[in-house]
């Protein structure tokens, strides 16, 4: 999977559209995730010891991840993203890391 849990993404379709933030949750197994300030629901709930008033309460839903792009750490762009494997010197074993195709920056 390409989207981790902290990266910084741009939803690219849907009624999200042009909005970014943060990645709050990964499923991986349903492909989805949960967007800081993307695809917000109302919720309706009743009273409870955690929230006495009740009401309605505003939060994220997940959304799919072919939805969304990884912003580049350098240009702040929108990226696709491969993989490159490379040595780390200070363990002696090598690592998969996400490469940006548009600039080269590892992340």
């Amino acid at each position: 999977m390409k989207i981790r849990k902290n990266d910084n993404v741009i939803v690219i379709a849907g009624n999200s559209r042009g909005k970014s933030g943060k990645v709050l949750k990964v499923y991986p197994e349903k492909r989805r995730i949960i967007v800081e300030g993307v695809n917000i629901m109302k919720r309706h709930t009743r009273p409870s010891q955690r929230n006495p008033q009740g009401g309605i309460v505003q939060r994220e839903a997940p959304i799919h991840m072919s939805n969304v792009m990884l912003l580049d750490p350098k240009s702040n762009q929108p990226t696709r993203v491969g993989t490159k494997v490379v040595k780390d010197e200070s363990i002696g074993k090598k690592r998969r890391m996400r490469v940006a195709k548009a600039t080269g920056e590892m992340f």
